[in-house]
């Protein structure tokens, strides 16, 4: 818009200059005419009319210069702010980026922990140990406790006198890939994975020996919720292996209870609030026995005082007898010597039996 008024403006001046000159030159022409006057007047306010609207055209252009100078530093204002916010939405975009990579390589890294069997091992007994250490108390518990020659359990629980074994198995493989098969090749991974369960079993009931102070019970921990309530609704996934055979197989036949990690935690509640009440019982019994210790004490002690009580009655009565004959002798003096008797024999009373 303003460069289009510009360019008019030109060529309204410059149609005015050639106007100008042209009447100029019918000036030098008309010079001998009468109407030289007139043309004069037509010249002046030619004149007076451009001056005019050069001023005009000059307030309009100058105002459509702030106007556009507004508007040039509102769009620049505004384009910093959007570059601003793309810049910062970038950076945040850039972050989050960074941690889902990083996430990404975390669970690539669980994964090649789980692909692994002896990690795998490593991570139940991680995973068993935190467990025991937040539901029961310090020496409550021993990890990796030596059952024997080239035996040895992941941990034990001291329960008055005996042991409870417990074992971490995690039997991911086989489960992973009897869910992940087609079903035509399911029935023998099916097999494989019941086989592998029951060796686990196997396993852990070998841990179970009284004659060296182990309860008749073992605990076989599953760090996979998801296998342990596979186990617990029957059917292990989509599979036909049947859970309630493991499960009936493992306590009846081999004494070995199957737990979960949310199963376990309930059952150390329970044995942390039993060993809670065997410490009160302890406690309780060791009173009794200082009572009853106190008890002897405080009769030897009355022994002693009914001895001092009748040693206190002979001294009191050889005092009242050793008086009674110092007052005789003095009166024996007063007949012999004369004047008045000067002792006051003071008697005391024994202690009476109630007393002693």
């Amino acid at each position: 818009m303003e460069v289009i008024l510009i360019i008019l403006l030109l060529a309204m001046v410059g149609a005015m200059g050639a106007g100008l000159f042209v009447l100029v030159q019918k000036v030098n022409d008309m010079k001998q005419s009468s109407a030289v006057d007139m043309v004069k007047t037509d010249v002046v306010e030619l004149s007076r009319a451009i001056a005019g609207l050069q001023q005009t055209m000059g307030d309009k252009l100058e105002r459509s210069a702030q106007s556009m100078q507004t508007s040039v530093q509102k769009q620049l204002s505004e384009s910093a702010k959007l570059v601003a916010d793309v810049t910062q939405r970038l950076t945040k975009l850039d972050e989050t980026n960074r941690r889902v990579v990083d996430v990404a390589d975390e669970l690539k890294s669980l994964q090649n922990v789980l692909a692994n069997p002896k990690q795998r091992g490593v991570l139940g007994e991680f995973y068993l140990k935190q467990i025991l250490e937040n539901m029961l108390p310090p020496g409550a518990f021993e990890l990796q406790y030596k059952m024997g020659e080239g035996m040895i359990v992941d941990a034990v629980i001291y329960l008055d006198g005996k042991l409870l074994p417990i074992d971490s198995k995690f039997s991911l493989e086989n489960y992973n890939r009897m869910i992940e098969a087609r079903a035509e090749d399911r029935p023998g991974l099916e097999k494989a994975f019941k086989d592998d369960l029951k060796k686990r079993i196997d396993e852990t009931a070998k841990y179970i020996n009284t004659r060296k102070g182990t309860l008749g019970q073992a605990l076989m921990f599953i760090p996979s919720e998801a296998i342990y309530y596979d186990l617990l609704a029957n059917k292990v996934g989509a599979a036909g292996v049947n859970g309630r055979d493991l499960m009936q197989y493992a306590a009846v036949d081999k004494k070995v209870t199957i737990v979960g990690p949310s199963t376990l935690s309930a059952m150390l509640q329970i044995i942390s609030q039993g060993l809670n009440s065997l410490e009160i019982q302890k406690d309780t019994e060791v009173i009794r026995r200082n009572v009853e210790q106190l008890g002897k004490h405080l009769k030897g002690f009355d022994g002693y005082m009914q001895k001092l009580g009748t040693s206190l009655g002979a001294a009191v009565g050889h005092y009242n007898n050793a008086h009674k004959q110092l007052a005789r002798v003095d009166k024996d003096v007063v007949k012999i010597a004369g004047g008045t008797e000067s002792i006051d024999p003071l008697l005391l009373d024994k202690p009476t039996e109630d007393e002693s």
